[in-house]
C-alpha cells in the first residue's frame, strides 16, 4: 500500500472474510496519510518498506511464514472463496501458481468489458497482472527468486517465468479493483497507455525508460 487510507481497511478485511485463517501482512511503502493506523486494524503485521511494488510485495514474502504467497493490491476486494478457491488449485501438484479473473468496480457496460477482456487475454496468455492477486507456492517463488526490482511491469515479468516453472491456474472467481485510473484519465487513453507499455516491454523496452512514459502521461 501507498496512501491508501480510503482502501486499505475494506481490502483487509475482505481478505479477513476470505481467508480466515491466513497470516495478513500489509506493506507500506511511505505512506503520508492514515493507511498504517487503518490498516494496523486488521492485518496481523504492518510492515515499513522501501517504495515499489516489487520490492514491498518481496518484503512481505520474506517475513511471512506460509507455504502458499497471494499478493493483493490495497484497492482490489478478494471473494468470499478466497482461500477455498487458492486451495483447491493447489491441491493439484502440477499447478504452481495462479490469478483470479478481475471485474472493475463501475457496473456500466464499458467498464464491465474491460473487466472482460482482461480476464480473456490473461486466460489466454496464462499470465496476470497485479491487480488479479497472483498466488503461487512459496518454494516456487523463491526459485523464481520472487519480483523482480523494476520499476513498472513487475507482475508481467514473474507472470512470464511463473508459467515456464509450470503448470498456472486461471481461476474464473473474480476480484474487484478498483477504476479509479480508468475514471481519471478515461477510459480509451487509459487502455492505449497499458497496451503501449506492455507491447514495449515485450520487445525489450526498459521499465525505467517505460516508467517515465507512463508518469509523463498521467
Amino acid at each position: 500500500m501507498l496512501n491508501e487510507e480510503r482502501n486499505i481497511a475494506r481490502a483487509l478485511d475482505a481478505i479477513r472474510a476470505g481467508a480466515p485463517s491466513a497470516e495478513i501482512i500489509a506493506v507500506d511503502g511511505g505512506s503520508s496519510d492514515g493507511s498504517i493506523a487503518a490498516a494496523q486494524s486488521y492485518a496481523d503485521r504492518v510492515l515499513a518498506s522501501e517504495r515499489g511494488r516489487a520490492r514491498q510485495m518481496n518484503a512481505g514474502a520474506a517475513v511471512s511464514s506460509g507455504d502458499v504467497l497471494a499478493f493483493v493490491h490495497a484497492d482490489t476486494i478478494v471473494p468470499q472463496s478466497f482461500a477455498s478457491e487458492i486451495a483447491a488449485a493447489l491441491s493439484d501438484p502440477r499447478i504452481v501458481g495462479g490469478r483470479f479473473d478481475v471485474r472493475l468496480d463501475d457496473s456500466s457496460i464499458p467498464y464491465r468489458l474491460i473487466g472482460f477482456l482482461i480476464s480473456i487475454r490473461s486466460r489466454i496468455s496464462r499470465t496476470g497482472t497485479g491487480d488479479q492477486a497472483i498466488f503461487v507456492r512459496r518454494n516456487v517463488f523463491e526459485k523464481l527468486g520472487g519480483f523482480p526490482d523494476l520499476e513498472l511491469c513487475e507482475d508481467l515479468d514473474f507472470s512470464r517465468r511463473l508459467k515456464r516453472a509450470g503448470q498456472v491456474a486461471c481461476l474464473r472467481a473474480r476480484v474487484t479493483t478498483s477504476a479509479r485510473r480508468w475514471r481519471k484519465d478515461g477510459l480509451v487513453r487509459t487502455i492505449l497507455r497499458m497496451w503501449t507499455i506492455r507491447a514495449l516491454y515485450l520487445i525489450g523496452i526498459a521499465p525505467s525508460h517505460l516508467k517515465r512514459m507512463y508518469s509523463d502521461t498521467r
